[in-house]
């Protein structure tokens, strides 16, 4: 957690809740999990949150030292929120939430990404917050005990202001999806949620993905629109690590291309551990010596040689920075209108 971090698409990364649990396929190799277990002894950080085969147990713990640290942060940044958790897990209460919450409020120097795979307790907590009205003032009263009331001013940190609009504009709402399955469950609920921005990260990428078919009421109206225009950016990756699983070209191409297509901004973060064998046109140079799998575009599991589905391509494990981030030789890098910061 920190000031700094690998991750490509924002600037640094806040953690004040640790622990989670697995939800779906897409949570199969958990980074977090893995940085989880092997610091999960008796006076580490991550103690009593592993269960004894090295999987998350449920629980979660606050971290008090870090809800606070944005503050301290005077350059504004893009700040990934919960980068190794679920800020709506089921076990986080409500009021760590608005805690949290409050703290991105009156930071409005800094604009805050937030993923989850739980859009229910998501729509929970919202509802929660504004019990009835229609802003959240358990939020406005959720100021966390111990932390300075003390604007920023003279290149310090602090607050920016103490009455900030709703929703909150410096705040992008996210589901994690990995395959159509979980887009079409997930992204139903994101959309209901009160956010300026409202986005989705694709990654791992485990399946196709097709936006044509999606169509929703948004915002509580009684008109239907496709998903993929109610939404303000989409992000896409394979998977990395040591089990990753590969993600056949075809997937994030039809994303690139509906997203084109509805002008929302998309983002290509990486190919993962596996990159496409060829075309070397395309930038795809097939390397000798190297694991090497053939999928279909319905092929879920790099092992499954056989899988059913037709358009194969045959994909090598490189490594993820070898693999890179273009996409048929294209950099994507796009952000929602004007919140990127320079």
């Amino acid at each position: 957690m920190g000031d700094k971090t690998g991750i490509e698409w924002t600037d640094a990364t806040w953690n004040p809740i640790r622990g989670c649990s697995r939800v779906s396929e897409g949570c199969r190799n958990c980074y977090a999990e893995g940085v989880a277990k092997r610091f999960s002894g008796p006076g580490m950080p991550y103690e009593g949150l592993i269960a004894k085969g090295g999987q998350w147990n449920g629980k979660v713990a606050v971290v008090g030292s870090a809800i606070g640290l944005p503050l301290r942060w005077v350059k504004p940044r893009r700040i990934f929120v919960n980068s190794m958790s679920d800020l709506f897990h089921d076990s986080v209460p409500f009021e760590v939430i608005a805690e949290i919450f409050a703290i991105m409020a009156v930071t409005t120097r800094h604009t805050y990404q937030i993923l989850t795979k739980r859009p229910e307790r998501m729509l929970a907590f919202f509802e929660w917050a504004c019990d009835g009205e229609d802003y959240p003032y358990k939020i406005s009263e959720a100021w966390p005990s111990g932390l300075p009331w003390e604007p920023a001013t003279g290149g310090r940190g602090g607050y920016d202001n103490c009455g900030p609009g709703w929703p909150y504009e410096n705040v992008w709402l996210g589901v994690s999806v990995e395959d159509q399955a979980t887009a079409e469950a997930r992204i139903p609920l994101l959309l209901k949620a009160p956010a300026a921005v409202r986005w989705i990260s694709a990654e791992p990428l485990l399946g196709p993905i097709s936006f044509s078919g999606m169509w929703v009421e948004f915002d509580h109206a009684a008109v239907h629109q496709n998903a993929l225009e109610a939404l303000d950016w989409v992000v896409v990756g394979g998977e990395s690590g040591a089990h990753a699983r590969p993600m056949h070209p075809d997937w994030p191409r039809t994303l690139r291309d509906e997203c084109a297509a509805a002008e929302v901004p998309f983002l290509f973060k990486q190919w993962g551990e596996w990159s496409p064998r060829g075309p070397s046109a395309l930038g795809y140079e097939p390397l000798e010596g190297v694991p090497r799998v053939r999928l279909t575009d319905l092929g879920e599991d790099g092992s499954a040689l056989g899988a059913e589905g037709d358009n194969q391509a045959w994909m090598q494990r490189i490594g993820k920075k070898a693999a890179g981030r273009l996409l048929d030789g294209v950099l994507h890098d796009g952000y929602p209108g004007e919140r990127l910061h320079d």
